[in-house]
């Protein structure tokens, strides 16, 4: 399909209707049942899915006990650019959210990964340490899921081949969350 506004608009609207409801309730419910136990969360990705994992715990945190009064124990570890840099430049690339998993989560604690592709090494090793640490997992991602999809707990997929429009939509899915554990309205 050619790109112009009212495409990519249209394209956008299609990938949202294609959305399977009972896999982004199961999630919803599994982000609200950890964050309501006073499990940590903590949510990382790359590139757009770093800038996404970012903005998920910047909302919920806030609004979470803001709208609640309970705390949400949530984290991103694509912020401290200070530890990404040391475990990339001491250890590898691949290595710099696995190692993060080692030293901050614990058994029944849940590991929330972005990826487009579904396919992001570091992101991949990230969750299979989880798994080994009975860390819970689930997994955002586009372009049928990847590896990610296969070795998570839980899985949200969004039914695109195109980067931006997975990325739209997984924003789309932090701001779900965020409204249906707050039960804030949909104003118009």
């Amino acid at each position: 399909m050619e790109f112009s506004i009212k495409n990519y608009i249209k394209k956008h609207n299609e990938v949202l209707n294609l959305l399977d409801e009972s896999d982004l309730k199961e999630a919803i419910d599994l982000i609200r049942d950890k964050a309501f136990s006073g499990k940590k969360i903590a949510v990382c990705g790359n590139g757009g899915s770093a800038l996404a994992a970012s903005h998920y715990i910047t909302d919920w945190n806030k609004m979470v006990n803001i709208e609640t009064g309970k705390r949400f124990n949530g984290i991103c570890l694509s912020d401290n650019i200070g530890l990404i840099t040391a475990y990339a430049n001491d250890l590898s690339y691949e290595d710099i959210f696995s190692e993060q998993v080692r030293n901050l989560m614990l058994p029944g604690d849940l590991l929330i990964t972005i990826s487009g592709s579904g396919n992001s090494e570091n992101v991949v090793r990230a969750a299979k340490l989880a798994n080994e640490l009975e860390v819970t997992t689930l997994t955002i991602s586009g372009y049928g899921g990847g590896r990610l999809s296969e070795i998570s707990d839980y899985s949200v997929c969004i039914n695109s081949f195109d980067m931006q429009i997975c990325e739209d939509v997984h924003v789309v899915f932090g701001h779900l969350v965020m409204k249906s554990i707050c039960k804030l309205n949909i104003s118009n």
